[in-house]
C-alpha cells in the first residue's frame, strides 16, 4: 500500500468543517478514503464524577488525548488498522465501544485544533482552515448542541461566552497561519472543494 495523503481540515466551531470533509469524500472512492474526527479523541474521564465532567472546557488543547491521536495516525500511515473511540457529549465521557478504522489512501483529519499541535502538523500533507464569520458559527453551534447533543439554549450560549469564543480567539484562529489553503464559506465553496479534489486525485496519480 502506498503512503496515504493526510489532509487536516480546521477551523472555529460551526465552520462548515463536517460540511467540507463530506463534500471532498463525494468525489472520492468510498474504498480509498476515511475521516477521523478530532472530537473521538477527547480524553477518557471516567475517574471524574458527573458533576466534573459536566465542567470540561472541550476548545482547550488540554481537553484531547493527542497522544492516542497521533499513535493512531501513524499506525494508518504503517497499513494498520485502528480502533477509533466514540465520545458521548450526553455523558461527557469516552464510550467502551470502539469503531474499527480501515487504513485508506486518503485519511482526512477533522477538528477545531489539529493546527495547533505540532507533531499533529507535521503528519499532514494538505492543511485547510474553513474561515466562516462567528454569528453564522455560533448559530450553527447552538442548533447542533440542543438537537444533537441534549443541551439547552442557556447553557450553549453559557459556555460559548465564557470558554468556546475566548479558546477559538486564543488557540484556533492563530493555527490559520498554517495552513496551505483557506477556504471562505465552508463546504458551500465549490470552487474551493473543486480544487482540493483536484490536487488529491493529482497526488493520487502520482503515487
Amino acid at each position: 500500500m502506498q503512503k496515504p495523503i493526510l489532509i487536516g481540515i480546521t477551523g472555529g466551531t460551526g465552520s462548515g468543517k463536517s460540511t467540507v470533509s463530506k463534500e471532498i469524500f463525494k468525489f472520492i472512492e468510498e474504498s480509498d478514503i476515511t475521516i477521523i474526527e478530532q472530537d473521538s479523541y477527547y480524553k477518557d474521564q471516567s475517574n471524574l464524577s458527573f458533576e466534573e465532567r459536566v465542567k470540561t472546557n472541550y476548545d482547550h488543547p488540554f481537553a484531547f488525548d493527542n497522544e492516542l491521536l497521533i499513535q493512531h495516525l501513524n499506525d494508518l500511515i504503517e497499513g494498520k488498522s485502528i480502533e477509533k473511540p466514540i465520545y458521548d457529549f450526553e455523558r461527557h465521557n469516552r464510550k467502551k465501544e470502539t469503531i474499527l478504522v480501515e487504513p485508506k489512501n486518503i485519511i482526512i483529519l477533522e477538528g477545531i485544533l489539529i493546527l495547533f499541535e505540532k507533531e499533529i502538523r507535521d503528519l499532514l500533507d494538505i492543511k485547510i482552515f474553513v474561515d466562516t464569520d462567528s454569528d453564522v458559527r455560533v448559530i450553527r453551534r447552538i442548533q447542533r448542541d440542543i438537537e444533537d447533543r441534549g443541551r439547552t439554549l442557556s447553557s450553549v450560549i453559557y459556555q460559548y461566552m465564557n470558554t468556546v469564543r475566548p479558546a477559538h480567539l486564543q488557540f484556533v484562529e492563530p493555527t490559520k497561519r498554517y495552513a496551505d489553503i483557506i477556504i471562505p464559506e465552508g463546504g458551500y465553496n465549490k470552487v474551493a472543494i473543486d480544487i482540493i479534489v483536484a490536487k488529491i486525485n493529482s497526488i493520487l496519480n502520482h503515487n
